[in-house]
């Protein structure tokens, strides 16, 4: 019986070993400055400040790759999670959106901070400066929702 656990052991250690050599892509593509938010000129720079230590490492160009992000299989579900949060809203790439649906993304900001849904649970065991206090969490949703509305008298769309 000591001989098998020693085999199990050892084998899972081996297997442990070699899948580290199996790894995600952890890129940060390159990309224009002058198309992101930050130079938008409309986001207020404590705003911005707050998005960028709490969005910003899966919702844009700008990931900040922790250590444990090189250790299989943790590193695919980091690279998982920004390549899916990238896709869904890339702060890197927002003026290449059309009005439409930066209003629409907007109105997502504004809901996923106010419902506490973002940052994700699991993003912030591990990152602490992360975490939105109530009042971070209204400065966001005042600024996301006037932002929207602004946009709504000048596109002629419909406002929240």
């Amino acid at each position: 019986m000591k001989r098998t656990w020693k085999t199990v052991g050892l084998g899972t250690l081996a297997a442990l070993i070699v899948i580290q050599f199996v790894r995600p892509g952890r890129t940060n593509p390159p990309f224009d400055s002058a198309l992101s938010l930050d130079s938008s000129g409309t986001v207020p720079p404590a705003v911005l400040a707050k998005l960028r230590a709490s969005c910003y490492d899966c919702h844009s160009n700008e990931t900040r790759w922790p250590w444990y992000s090189a250790i299989t299989p943790v590193n695919f579900l980091i690279a998982s999670d920004v390549n899916g949060g990238r896709r869904h809203m890339n702060f890197s790439e927002w003026r290449l959106m059309k009005p439409e649906r930066m209003q629409s993304r907007l109105g997502n900001i504004s809901d996923e901070v106010s419902s506490r849904e973002m940052p994700l649970p699991i993003y912030l065991l591990m990152h602490r400066d992360a975490h939105l206090s109530d009042a971070d969490v209204k400065l966001i949703s005042d600024w996301a929702d006037a932002r929207q509305d602004s946009m709504a008298v000048l596109t002629g769309a419909g406002g929240n």
